[in-house]
Parts: structure tokens; sequence; C-alpha cells
């Protein structure tokens, strides 16, 4: 019982991880500019909201912050976790089908 809620603790961890790195995006600084730009980070992610790469051949879509927050994401989160680990620079991949994707995606919304 003890692992299962280490376990918890780490994938609450990881989430915590990923709210901070995207909640700073799009926030000014104090001189007034964006800290997203110059930053190589992409420009048509709105506030809010951050990339994932999804399916084999790595769809990319932009989801809401506040599905982080969404048990059947965080469910997706821990399979990408699980299977590249989050310290790669290759964007967030969900390891599933996109149709799989968009069919939890229309749940989700």
């Amino acid at each position: 019982m003890a692992m299962g809620k280490s376990n918890k603790l780490t994938q609450a961890a990881a989430i915590k991880r990923i709210i901070k790195k995207c909640s700073g995006l799009g926030k000014r600084s104090s001189n007034g500019v964006y800290n997203n730009e110059g930053a190589g980070l992409p420009e048509d992610v709105p506030k809010g909201h951050f990339a994932v790469y999804v399916g084999e051949n790595r769809s990319r879509h932009i989801v809401p912050i506040s599905w982080l927050s969404h048990p059947k994401f965080q469910s997706l989160l821990r399979r990408a976790e699980e299977e590249y680990g989050f310290g790669h620079d290759m964007g967030i991949t969900i390891p599933c089908e996109e149709v799989v994707f968009q069919s939890l995606a229309s749940v989700i919304s």
C-alpha cells in the first residue's frame, strides 16, 4: 500500500512540474516583454494551453491547461511518463492512437 501512495505522490509531482512549466508561458516580465518571446516557444499556442504530440505520426494538438486536472488525461500522462519520461526535448508525447485521443478530447471538452 505504501508503494501506491508513493506512486500517487510521484504522479502529482510530475503534474505540478507540467503546470508550473506551462503557467509561466505568456506572462509579462518586469520589462513588459512576454517571457516566451525569443525563447523558442511556439507562438501559435494561446495562453493557458500547451501542445501535445499524439500517435505514431506525432500529430500536434493544442490542449487547455485545465485538462491537467482531468482524470482521463492524467491517465494518459502517466502512460506517457512510463513510456517516454518527461526529461526529453520532444514535448509531451501521448502514447495512444490519434483516433483514441480525439475521442477522449471530445469527452473532456
